[in-house]
């Protein structure tokens, strides 16, 4: 095989402690070389280069948008008009090897190296095995997003398959999609699970558990492409076909069909679940999974860490102005809109604030109607719609007055000429569930359902939002949401502990949150979608059980998110919220409704993208989308199509990765996906 180093194979990771919580405590490294790797502190750096790496995925606002928009839950927002949001969106602007945010993820080749260094000269050095396996662990977990992303990529990066790479050449030779998995995922993970303890070494170090996760989610993604339903094509080919292709023998492992693969993920995720020492669980109501209070919780299985503790530790200074660049997390300002443009009489009621549901707003992103009218329609018995978004607005503008030592306006007049009344910041002490609201009262509601009551009209200008007789709050029904104003996803927003009474100094700064990447309730999930496409079950884990499961949680409820206030759920009553969620669950599951679930359950965490295009459901689930136009006062929707093709299953690898390979340009072309 040719050699390579377009991947930036000699560009070593550059090692970042992650946390105050004693997760990786290394200092930064710039290279490793061989032998360093046979030392426990080389060990050490180069693990802590992997956890690193994740900051710039997770928490990369493009690399977000890349996952969602496009899907069936975004579209872009008013200031994602530029073409690589567009580009993603598949509404007129075509995707092209220059504007694709998704080509962020060939940059992972470098950690790749790393993790081979580690595994190759760790090995030989007789380190620690447990340390090594994370290093077979991260080595899958990255080879799995460029398989997903690109299909079959290099596994030779200038030195020999999976070999640690010190050389300096410029030519490549892509592998297919089958010699990836099974070469490299599928033995790593596999040996990642033998390795790993059940407890993690250190906080958010990988476990057996999550190694997993992943191995089940990789089984479960190889069988859809190998049973291949709708015929998606796949690159490079594979004896001359780029479908109907079949799995290949390999070291004496027999090939299998895509039921042998199914059942593999099933027995994996139920190998998880019903292991008594692992350290993981489901929280008992969904609002404590993403509550900022409860971060690295028991039911996170992985996370790219940030602190307000430390700026090393958060990987950029806590306060400086963010940029939107890695290793910030910026990800929660791509879908938040931009709330501070509403104004009464010359004050913006809801200013901006590090808190869920608020921070800095970029509007490049914006969720699609029926996201609310179709997905999260039951929006009382579930309360997974009042832990996902912020749909009532509330007045905080005696918080600037707070933070300035200036009078502002006791009452702000809202609808109907009625007064609203601001929080009572200076008495504010207690933070309430993380929210650090001081509970103003609404300025902007977004209803849970239509009302055709509500009235639109120009004496509304300052807000752009309806009225409804009696109330004080503007309001807006769900069909009215428009690409500039919309409700803002709570569960990823900013959290700061150490602003008193005021907005505090980092506002427009990156969030100090980390950012989850995987949880165990997705075993749930892989365990249930393998049994619906044929593995056979352990009695009383069928898909419909196994989703029981995660519904009837989905009806604990201890804190309504929005109005601000707890929920007495007495035993009786949470017995009977469950009897109604279970009655609502159909009988048979299909994929399309585990699709539905998982919305539910994960919207706008990064993972919609990856499901659709396992699923091979993408150009159909999202080929349409009914939104408002792109000002505050554009409420009147429209359906939206979108023009996605095969060919759009993979991305194309980014045009300065081909410019830089060595080759003649009709061997540049065929280094490409098909379509770019």
């Amino acid at each position: 095989m040719k050699k390579i180093n377009i991947l930036l194979a000699l560009t070593f990771a550059f090692a970042f402690g992650l946390t105050s919580c004693n997760v990786l405590d290394e200092q930064p490294r710039s290279s490793f070389d061989p032998s360093y790797f046979a030392t426990d502190k080389g060990v050490e750096g180069g693990l802590t280069s992997l956890y690193a790496e994740l900051r710039s995925l997770y928490g990369n606002g493009y690399v977000y948008s890349s996952l969602e928009t496009g899907t069936d839950e975004y579209t872009y927002g008013q200031s994602g008009g530029s073409e690589n949001f567009m580009a993603s969106d598949f509404t007129g602007t075509p995707m092209t090897p220059t504007n694709s945010d998704a080509g962020r993820f060939w940059d992972v080749f470098p950690y790749i190296n790393t993790a081979s260094g580690v595994i190759q000269f760790a090995e030989e050095g007789g380190m620690d095995k447990g340390k090594i396996a994370e290093a077979y662990f991260f080595r899958a977990f990255y080879y799995f997003h460029l398989v997903r992303n690109f299909g079959g990529v290099p596994l030779d990066l200038g030195a020999g398959e999976l070999q640690y790479n010190t050389n300096s050449t410029r030519t490549s030779v892509r592998n297919t999609v089958a010699e990836v998995y099974r070469r490299c995922i599928f033995p790593d993970l596999e040996k990642a699970v033998n390795d790993l303890p059940n407890t993690p070494r250190v906080t958010g170090a990988v476990t057996k558990t999550v190694a997993r996760t992943y191995l089940a989610k990789a089984y479960l993604t190889y069988a859809w492409w190998l049973e291949n339903p709708r015929g998606i094509p796949t690159y490079p080919e594979i004896n001359g076909k780029s479908v109907g292709y079949t799995d290949i023998e390999f070291n004496g492992d027999p090939a299998h069909d895509a039921k042998y693969y199914f059942q593999k993920a099933y027995d994996t995720a139920m190998a998880a679940l019903t292991d008594t020492d692992k350290p993981y669980d489901l929280e008992d109501c969904y609002y404590d999974v993403n509550v900022p209070t409860n971060d690295r919780n028991k039911e996170w299985l992985l996370w790219a860490d940030h602190t307000e503790q430390s700026d090393l530790y958060n990987g950029v200074g806590k306060n400086a102005w963010g940029n939107g660049a890695a290793p910030e997390n910026f990800t929660s300002w791509f879908p938040c809109c931009n709330y501070t443009l509403m104004s009464i009489d010359g004050t913006n009621p809801v200013q901006r604030d590090l808190v869920p549901g608020l921070g800095r707003p970029w509007t490049r992103m914006a969720p699609i109607i029926e996201v609310f009218t179709k997905t999260f329609a039951d929006k009382k018995l579930d309360s997974r719609y009042d832990g996902t978004f912020t749909y009532i607005f509330r007045a905080n503008w005696q918080k600037a007055a707070a933070s300035a030592d200036k009078v502002s306006p006791k009452t702000l007049p809202g609808a109907n000429g009625l007064p609203i009344h601001p929080g009572e910041w200076g008495a504010y002490a207690a933070d309430i569930e993380g929210h650090n609201y001081g509970l103003g009262e609404p300025v902007l509601t977004f209803l849970d359902k239509d009302d055709p009551n509500v009235k639109y009209d120009d004496k509304n200008a300052g807000v752009c939002a309806g009225v409804l007789p009696g109330r004080a709050d503007f309001v807006i029904n769900p069909s009215d949401i428009t690409r500039q104003l919309y409700p803002v996803l709570w569960k990823i927003g900013p959290y700061r502990t150490d602003n008193g009474t005021g907005f505090g100094a980092g506002v427009n700064s990156g969030s100090t949150r980390p950012f989850v990447i995987a949880k165990y309730s997705e075993l749930f999930f892989i365990a249930a979608e393998a049994n619906v496409k044929g593995a056979t079950a352990i009695s009383g884990n069928t898909a419909r059980e196994l989703l029981l499961t995660i519904r009837k949680r989905a009806s604990h409820w201890r804190w309504d998110n929005n109005n601000g206030e707890p929920v007495d759920q007495d035993p009786v009553a949470r017995k009977a919220a469950e009897k109604a969620m279970e009655d609502a669950t159909p009988q048979v599951i299909t994929i399309d409704y585990i699709l539905d679930e998982r919305s539910r359950e994960y919207f706008g965490e990064g993972h919609r993208w990856y499901e659709l295009a396992r699923t091979q459901t993408w150009d159909i689930r999202a080929a349409e989308y009914t939104m408002g136009g792109m000002s505050f006062s554009e409420h009147k929707s429209s359906v939206v199509e979108r023009k996605i093709n095969p060919k759009n299953y993979l991305r194309p690898i980014p045009q300065g990765q081909i410019d830089a390979l060595e080759m003649s340009a009709d061997e540049k072309k065929a280094y490409q996906n098909p379509g770019y």
